[in-house]
């Protein structure tokens, strides 16, 4: 039957109250078509869609895909990541304030005694670090963005860590006096890790010594950035004004108590020549990536704002330019614009290629089309005990995540309901109904793992879990009243669950409970959390560092286990050699099957590599695991009665025991990358320093009047050492280290550790 033109008018009327205003209605089909459907295409952000107007028009698929469409379009996924100290809680408390999602400010070491809203634990507040990363969500000109603020001590690293593992895009944030830091680094390699397109930001331009030029050059030299500045400053320290957007030539200046009226005005005639030098800069190092914008560079032709806006955009998202933004957050200037630059030039989740990996399909890699239109996909990147349980953050890749519905845990294959779906402001929550792909929320009452992916059931797929640090320094830790033993075992719990890189172990000789981290602050804020949050206090033991050991030369073993006393006995035979692994290896042991035939039955082998592992757990020089190590089994020999799993796993053991010696072990100690900053006054005194602690110095910079200094120093011998650096540079000095590598320890030293560890075991 063919549509009447009235019945047809008017759902061409409801479709067009259905589309967004944005959507442009291009062409409509003949009225007098005698087909029941008539077809209305919709261009898109330049995509062409087709419509059916029949009665099921309102519940059309293509319909929904357009709303969903301009939504995905209207959303960003950022974190906030950087150095210590250089603004990333300060700079998300004045976006917080200017979208309108706090009424006021307060800073970070707050002496009004409120502090940052994003450090919301007493010890943030205290310390004036940031410990824990914190969502927020905000909305700016139409667009909702969903920001992370994450730490900047390298104790920390996993939440930004697990945070740029869930984000499209970043801040990376520059302080314009201390430039690129160690730090700095470090978060830039973890975006890299991940594929997180960035805009840099130089903050801190009010300082003395700010030079946002000398910043850029240090991030394209140590960061390998492909960057150019799109903004440039009316004048630095006290002299800050404004800025100059390079793209569309205009000058912001930042008025009122709080920065919040921005006045926009023509470029200064007496910074017209060197707006000019810096645009044409950034039109040719964004031409060096992008071939459309090349184009037009080439030929000399002049070059409109949107066309470099639209490059600039490509460049980024295509991870092959970093965009510069200048500003001094604490000074509240050069916010709104930044907040622009991350609408204008970081993805929105469609734009982003997410995969999961399909169980079903032995791991086959799938691309996920980032809709709502699929399958529930989402990854508890971070889990927080709160007041009412567990709370576990959720960044939903796929599909529509709505309370009450069942989920699937992929990992543990458990269903799930959803009690409570709420969004996170900090440490306040709103509860919500429903959450689609592309929104980081919160569930309540889920039992699950850092890493776990929930679907609905309908696909088995798994995301890639995200890069966990080994921990590189333990203390020994006791209740001081035997009667809060269950608080305290409630309270480690809890920080395991929580956080990946904070282990929990027991000394089997000495019966203490061993906790292992990043670093003394991370430990001590462990300690410290546990007494405040749990009222356990516990005694401290003294920090040991994780050493491991390793072997440097191939060794045969050739063991008999036999074993008659009365009923079955006990029989087993192996034969083969351990090696060292080749350096570079990604794993720390394995273990190889070489033997051809039945001497020892199939069944048994398992029991043998077990053996090994478990043998490998304590190397017989200091008791601290063997890495590095390679065991293949070649020969060996069974008892039809006697042999039994038991009996081949005592002798792989004793086996592994009896030729370690000769494989001359090793012991390996963490070796971490030290960079500190003192006048130059003290610069030979701390030199001395760092040798009289084995380090050895592989950077020496002149920063201003203070000398940087990078160095690869023990960890044993670091202990105490922002003490002694504070007494000998007055209290001007400062430093910051990370873990780089276990290394081999020199021959004085092995021997000493091998003496000590004899020493405490003959005591014993």
């Amino acid at each position: 039957m063919a549509m009447t033109r009235s019945a047809k008018n008017s759902a061409t009327r409801l479709l067009y109250a259905l589309c967004s205003e944005n959507t442009l209605i291009s062409s409509l089909s003949s009225s007098s078509s005698s087909s029941p459907f008539a077809f209305l295409v919709l261009e898109n952000g330049g995509q062409s869609r087709k419509f059916s107007s029949s009665s099921a028009l309102a519940k059309s698929k293509d319909e929904k895909e357009a709303w969903w469409k301009e939504t995905m379009e209207k959303l960003r996924n950022i974190g906030i990541s950087a150095h210590i100290d250089s603004g990333k809680t300060t700079l998300t408390e004045r976006v917080l304030y200017y979208t309108g999602k706090i009424h006021e400010i307060h800073e970070v070491r707050g002496r009004d005694g409120v502090g940052a809203k994003m450090d919301s634990m007493d010890l943030e507040r205290e310390k004036g670090i940031t410990i824990q990363s914190a969502a927020t969500y905000c909305t700016w000109k139409d667009y909702q963005v969903n920001i992370i603020d994450t730490p900047g001590h390298v104790d920390f690293t996993i939440e930004v860590e697990r945070a740029l593992r869930v984000l499209d895009g970043a801040i990376l944030v520059l302080c314009s006096v201390g430039g690129v830091q160690s730090q700095s680094i470090t978060v830039d390699r973890q975006m890299r890790r991940y594929e997180v397109p960035r805009v840099a930001f130089i903050n801190k331009l009010d300082r003395m010594g700010a030079d946002p030029w000398k910043v850029l050059n240090q991030a394209r030299a140590k960061l390998r950035h492909h960057s150019a500045a799109v903004q440039v400053p009316i004048g630095l320290e006290d002299d800050f004004q404004g800025l100059i957007d390079l793209v569309q030539l205009k000058t912001y200046l930042f008025q009122g108590s709080s920065g919040e009226k921005v006045t926009i005005t023509d470029v200064p005639a007496d910074m017209e020549a060197l707006v000019a030098e810096k645009r044409r800069e950034l039109i040719e190092t964004v031409s060096e990536v992008d071939d459309q914008l090349a184009e037009a560079f080439l030929n000399d032709e002049p070059i409109s704002a949107e066309e470099l806006d639209a490059a600039i955009r490509r460049a980024t998202i295509a991870n092959k330019f970093v965009p510069v933004f200048m500003g001094s957050a604490f000074k509240n200037k050069g916010v709104q614009p930044l907040l622009d630059g991350v609408l204008n030039y970081l993805p929105c989740p469609v734009e982003v290629g997410n995969y999961a990996l399909d169980q079903t399909k032995n791991e086959e890699r799938v691309l996920l089309s980032g809709t709502p239109a699929g399958p529930l996909v989402a990854l508890a990147f971070k889990l927080e005990e709160g007041r009412f349980g567990q709370l576990t953050y959720l960044r939903i890749y796929e599909g529509i995540i709505r309370k009450g519905d069942f989920i699937l845990n992929v990992n543990t294959g458990k269903k799930i309901k959803i009690p409570r779906l709420v969004r996170m402001h900090s440490n306040e929550m709103e509860d919500i109904q429903e959450a689609h792909a592309g929104q980081i929320v919160a569930v309540f009452g889920v039992d699950c793992a850092s890493g776990d992916t929930f679907t609905d059931g309908s696909v088995k797929y798994t995301m890639t879990s995200m890069n966990v640090p080994e921990p590189v320094m333990s203390l020994a830790l006791q209740p001081v009243s035997k009667d809060s033993g269950g608080q305290f075992s409630k309270a480690l719990n809890r920080f395991q669950r929580e956080d990946p890189t904070f282990r929990v172990g027991l000394d089997a000789e000495s019966g203490q409970t061993i906790i292992s981290g990043m670093g003394e602050l991370h430990l001590e804020v462990y300690v410290e959390r546990i007494r405040r949050e749990y009222k356990v206090d516990a005694t401290v033991g003294k920090p040991r560092v994780n050493f491991r050991e390793t072997v440097t030369k191939r060794a045969e073993f050739d063991y008999l286990h036999k074993k008659q006393s009365g009923g079955q006995g006990q029989y087993g035979r192996v034969c083969g050699y351990i090696e060292p692994l080749e350096p570079g290896s990604t794993t720390k042991f394995e273990f190889e099957n070489m033997i051809i035939g039945q001497v020892i039955p199939s069944n048994f082998i398992p029991a043998i590599e077990k053996g090994f592992k478990e043998a490998a757990n304590s190397g017989s020089l200091i008791g601290f695991p063997v890495e590095n190590v390679r065991v293949v089994l070649t020969d060996g020999a069974a008892h039809a009665v006697d042999s039994s799993e038991l009996a081949f796993k005592l002798a792989s053991i004793y086996a592994f025991r009896r030729c370690y010696t000769a494989a001359k072990p090793v012991i390996l100690e963490p070796v971490m990358l030290v960079e500190l900053k003192a006048p130059t006054e003290f610069q030979g005194t701390v030199t001395g320093d760092l040798n009289k602690r084995k380090g050895v110095i592989v950077g020496n910079d002149q920063d201003g009047d203070g000398a940087v200094l990078s160095a690869y120093v023990p960890l044993n011998n670091m202990f105490g050492y922002s003490t002694s650096l504070r007494s000998m540079t007055q209290g001007k000095g400062e430093f910051t280290m990370e873990y780089k590598e276990h290394s081999p320890v020199s021959q004085d030293v092995q021997l000493q550790l091998v003496n000590a560890f004899k020493g405490t075991k003959a005591a014993e």
